[in-house]
């Protein structure tokens, strides 16, 4: 039986498949836009820096906020001291869109980075264009071949890339294409269940030349402050902060 992730991943890399413009082009018009906000240097400005996710849905849970306003969220996101955004465009499983990461984006002045499943050349690219300032790529969807050619494009352009593991064979890997933003997701992406000791396990493992990220699963400050102890610099959030009726003072709450 198909998993959630097989059934995404599936359906993207049929997308990109059909996705037959020329890329030259397209990467020669995103080298030469403005210098990206600097995703990865707004984690290290701060003990512990918070990701802070616009979602409107996910596969497992349905709905979170289906009818959020991304420019009111991510507003909301900054009075909060979030150091960076993060957007899902996915929309036939999440529910977002690249109008979602432009308007908030605009709305913070804050460094966004592009939540999907990347899984092209195009996807790197279009990332840049559409206006974020580091791209996702997700190891367990990604070949090694794969891994190394995005994480360099994303560089070429001026992308910050967080590539993200689940294990020590995934961070082997993540290192190996000298990835310096890492992050670890607790949610296993084919049941979708979290492991809450999984970020604590693999902290000590990633280099402390790396950004560490925690992602998915922080359900408040005493979360937040387990992971800020195991050593991480930033953790990435999202339903808690999605579903909260007060967005700005779940984050300060997150950041203390």
């Amino acid at each position: 039986m198909a998993t959630y992730l097989d059934r995404i991943v599936a359906r993207h890399r049929a997308v990109a498949a059909d996705d037959h413009r020329p890329l030259d082009p397209l990467v020669e018009r995103a080298a030469s836009m403005e210098p990206c906000r600097g995703f990865a240097a707004a984690l290290r400005r701060t003990d512990l820096a918070v990701i802070a996710e616009i979602k409107r849905r996910s596969p497992s849970k349905g709905d979170l906020r289906a009818g959020l306003d991304p420019a009111a969220l991510a507003e909301q996101y900054r009075l909060g001291g979030a150091a960076c955004v993060s957007v899902l465009t996915d929309a036939e499983f999440f529910g977002g869109s690249v109008d979602d990461l432009r308007r908030a984006r605009d709305a913070a002045g804050l460094p966004v980075i592009r939540k999907d499943f990347t899984v092209s050349a195009h996807d790197v690219v279009d990332a840049r264009l559409m206006g974020a300032d580091c791209v996702l790529l997700i190891a367990a969807v990604l070949d090694d071949h794969e891994l190394a050619d995005f994480h360099a494009l994303a560089g070429a352009v001026g992308l910050d890339a967080l590539v993200e593991i689940h294990d020590e064979t995934e961070l082997d890997r993540a290192l190996a294409v000298g990835a310096t933003l890492v992050g670890v997701n607790q949610r296993d992406l084919v049941t979708f269940q979290v492991d809450h000791e999984r970020a604590r396990r693999m902290a000590g493992r990633i280099p402390p030349s790396c950004v560490r990220v925690a992602e998915s699963g922080v359900r408040g400050p005493d979360d937040a402050i387990s992971l800020r102890r195991a050593g991480y610099d930033a953790v990435l959030v999202g339903e808690t902060l999605v579903t909260s009726t007060d967005p700005a003072a779940t984050v300060r709450l997150l950041r203390a």
